[in-house]
This record gives structure tokens, sequence and C-alpha cells, in this order.
């Protein structure tokens, strides 16, 4: 019978020992992200308790009815757009480039629906202002441009939506609003 080598022996238990604490190791992890029932339950809260608070946001199947409706307004009107839906906190729902839209009117959409919800106003009265607040248009992420129109419940905004691409905000505003009040209906 053959002897094995030094080196060989210290691999092949270097081999064994390596595969043998990566299944400790697999074990442990699987058994320390499986939360225990007493865990669980910790997460419950009461929805009636003070230090909670209760919003209202948009399903994905509204911001994409909202965004469709606001295509088909460009499209009726022969302009090629882009229009973003955002919730509440300015987080993408969803973005539809139209067919032939610009690259620019991508982000452009993004950021005036952001623009619009955050300060639950269309861009276009925003723009009025930048005249006595010059300063506001430093604000990252923000595009004071007509275009972007909030999407409202009960006077509070929940959502904003921005088109970029046709030749005015105003009338990039104008398909905005026609996607909120594809929500209305």
């Amino acid at each position: 019978m053959k002897k094995t080598s030094t080196r060989t022996r210290v691999l092949t238990a270097t081999a064994a020992a390596v595969a043998l604490s990566a299944g400790a190791f697999g074990a442990v992890s699987a058994s320390a992200s499986a939360p225990s029932a007493e865990s669980r339950a910790a997460v419950k809260a009461d929805p009636s308790s003070r230090h909670l608070q209760q919003t209202t946001h948009l399903t994905i199947d509204a911001a994409n009815k909202a965004a469709k409706a606001t295509l088909d307004a460009a499209e009726r009107a022969g302009q090629r757009v882009t229009v973003a839906v955002v919730d509440r906190n300015g987080n993408t729902i969803v973005t539809m480039r139209g067919n032939g839209a610009g690259p620019q009117s991508y982000e452009s959409a993004e950021k005036k629906a952001f623009t619009a919800v955050s300060w639950n106003a269309p861009t276009s009265e925003l723009v009025k202002r930048l005249e006595s607040t010059p300063n506001l248009k430093d604000i990252p992420g923000t595009l004071f441009l007509g275009g972007g129109a909030p999407v409202q419940v009960k006077g509070a905004p929940i959502a904003g939506i921005g088109v970029a691409g046709a030749p005015s905000g105003a009338q990039d505003e104008e398909f905005a609003k026609a996607g909120v009040a594809a929500l209305g209906r």
C-alpha cells in the first residue's frame, strides 16, 4: 500500500475542515434567519396605537392606469413624452417612455413628479414661487418646470405624476392632469 504524502494529507484535511465548517455555518445561518414564534409576535402592532400612522398609497395597477392615461392624452395631441408616477416619498412606482420620446425626458419626468408630490402643487405653480424664493431650485431631485401634478386624497399628496417631452411645460402638465383625472374614474 502506497503512503500519501504529507502535503496531500494536509490538503485533504483542510478541504474536509472547510466543508465541515461551511455546513455548520449554513446550519447556524438557517436557524438564525428563521424567526421564532415569540419574535414574530413582537412584530405585530396595534393599529390603534398613537405611535402609528396610516397612509394611503397608489397600487401598481393605479399607477399604471394613470401613466397609460397620460401617454394616451399625449398621443392624441401628437406628442412624444415620458411619464413617471412616484409615491408619497418620491420613490418611482412606474415610468413609461412613449415611442419617440427624447432621452432627457425620462429623468425630467421623474423629477417633475417628485417636485409635485413634495410640495403638493402642480409644478407650474411652483415655478412662480422661484421668483420670491430662488434657492428652491437647489433642492436635490427637484425640477421646477411645468409638467408635474400631485395626486391627492382629501387634500393630502399621495403621489405625483410627471411628464416631459412636449414642446411646453404647460402641455406636459395638461397630460399629467389627464393621468390624475383617470384615477377618479
